[in-house]
């Protein structure tokens, strides 16, 4: 079949997902199934197809303009995996007010500055996210209860009309906004368009996910952060393909997960490494998917070890990508494209993007030489690139450069045009004049099987500028001890450079993790051994 992916560059005047995505969808295919959402409490599950989708957000986007809301308006979206998630931010994008999604982990002091700083005009949230919200003074609609001082989401969608009229909104209109993951500082907020994510998250859904309209496809992926718009709304839905979605309580569990792999006929799978890296800890025997045929990981590195084991036990490839809250995916192993995986690498340049890796000086290096890597934005700008740091003018002026968006990370890439992740431009060591970037030294802990998980800063030193360190969480049952010490040292020695390994070890219970599951360097240090 002839892709249908536009240029990257390309975007039309008008543009707005919900009736130029869903209700196409609705129109063409309007019985196919489009939502299945499962409660693992209950084990009870309910479907949608697109035809149900464009009639609910019709009604919610009425609903909202009823309560006070309307285009332009910021939206602050904190729900559990429940149908009203997906059924909200359609209705939100249909009217052209602007989400602002959030997950129910924040405190209320999390919420308190997101209210604040995005100027929120309304807040849709569950019981669990009342208390959170506070004292807020905007329009509040509450899902699934009652509570005073609040409307009633659920019953004023099913009153609105199923018809629902508005002009049309233009492709460079607000479209939704995220509050980053930061590791240091107050997250900043990600603006983008009605298009940059609504239109350029197609070569999501085509190319890295590979998703057909006959699929059923399940993100494990939070609500609150980026990566959702990526795997569980825009992408998937581009290509007629149904999302699939389990609402789990509580911590993240892999059993749960290869149970449920194994029970739906689940057949693309999106999982980031943090889960990857329990879940090939399990005796992957146990379990069969006989619908799986493709899976897919970002968010942060992929550890080669981690993929290995899974291709091991599966016979299925993890297919890397990599991309940020900012962009659409902009560096992939494409399955759809031939691409064979090469383990630890990020894939090539999503085609329509150019994707360079700079010196300080904005220069293009050479293949094998490391650079910062950065996307060009002129004399065009990609459709799948962010709008701004809504309000902060400074993060834009540090990020945009010359013909250049800087992303802040490292990497090299090779003469076949594969890119091999490095760290962030601030977590690169320098130890004695050598540059070591974490994540290969993170890969090397992981491979030995007393590690659970691995994070590598760099610590002061008045002879080398700084050495390796490593916190180490250990498998359940071991203990750590100077002599698993000496043995984790001797291991990395035997995979990485000498002057890689971790001169230092500290054993801890769990590491610090930022919402989305990535982990927050700058409190290594603030925690306490075991």
């Amino acid at each position: 079949m002839q892709s249908a992916l536009p240029e990257a560059t390309a975007a039309p005047l008008y543009f707005n997902f919900a009736s130029d995505v869903i209700d196409r969808w609705a129109r063409e295919r309007p019985d196919a199934p489009a939502l299945w959402c499962v409660d693992a409490a209950t084990g009870e599950g309910r479907k949608f197809s697109f035809r149900q989708l464009a009639e609910l957000s019709c009604r919610v986007a009425n609903c909202l303009r009823a309560n006070g809301v309307g285009r332009g308006d910021r939206v602050l979206l904190m729900l559990p995996r429940v149908p009203q998630w997906w059924i909200a931010m359609l209705g939100l994008i249909r009217l052209g007010a602007v989400p602002v999604p959030a997950t129910l982990l924040l405190t209320a002091r999390d919420v308190a500055y997101r209210l604040g700083s995005a100027r929120i005009r309304a807040a849709i949230t569950s019981l669990d996210g009342v208390g959170k919200v506070g004292g807020f003074e905007g329009v509040r609609l509450l899902v699934g209860g009652q509570r005073a001082g609040w409307a009633d989401f659920d019953d004023g969608v099913r009153q609105a009309s199923p018809k629902f009229r508005a002009e049309p909104t233009r492709s460079d209109d607000p479209g939704i906004i995220y509050f980053t993951s930061a590791t240091t500082g107050d997250p900043k907020m990600v603006l983008h368009t009605q298009a940059s994510y609504g239109l350029g998250h197609r070569a999501t859904g085509e190319l890295w996910l590979d998703l057909k309209p006959d699929d059923l496809h399940w993100n494990l992926s939070d609500l609150g952060w980026g990566k959702a718009a990526w795997s569980s709304f825009y992408g998937p839905w581009h290509m007629g393909a149904c999302v699939f979605a389990l609402d789990t309580p509580g911590k993240f569990d892999p059993v749960l997960t290869l149970d449920t792999l194994a029970a739906f006929p689940i057949t693309t799978w999106c999982a980031p490494p943090t889960a990857l890296r329990l879940i090939v800890r399990q005796d992957l025997s146990r379990w069969r998917f006989p619908h799986l045929r493709h899976c897919v990981t970002a968010g942060e590195p992929l550890n080669p070890e981690v993929l290995n084991r899974w291709r091991e036990a599966t016979g299925l490839t993890l297919y890397e990508a990599y991309g940020q809250t900012e962009t659409v995916v902009l560096i992939g192993n494409f399955r759809s494209l031939g691409h064979p995986v090469r383990p630890g690498s990020m894939g090539k340049a999503t085609p329509g993007y150019s994707v360079a890796l700079l010196d300080e000086h904005l220069r293009e290096v050479p293949d094998g030489k490391e650079g910062e890597v950065a996307v060009r934005v002129k004399p065009h700008r990609p459709a799948g690139l962010f709008s701004a740091y809504w309000l902060s003018p400074r993060e834009m002026a540090a990020q945009f450069q010359g013909d250049w968006y800087l992303t802040g990370d490292r990497a090299t890439r090779d003469a076949d045009g594969y890119f091999w992740f490095i760290g962030r431009k601030d977590d690169v060591i320098k130890s004695s004049g050598y540059r070591i970037g974490p994540f290969e030294v993170e890969s090397a802990l992981l491979e030995h099987p007393a590690v659970l998980e691995a994070a590598v800063v760099g610590q002061p030193d008045a002879l080398r500028g700084q050495i390796v360190k490593a916190y180490v969480v250990l498998r359940p049952g071991m203990e750590g001890s100077p002599e698993v010490k000496a043995e984790l040292q001797t291991h990395c020695k035997s995979l990485v450079a000498a002057y890689k390994y971790p001169r230092e070890i500290v054993f801890v219970r769990e590491l610090p993790k930022t919402t989305s599951g990535k982990t927050r360097r700058v409190e290594l240090r603030q925690i306490t051994p075991v």
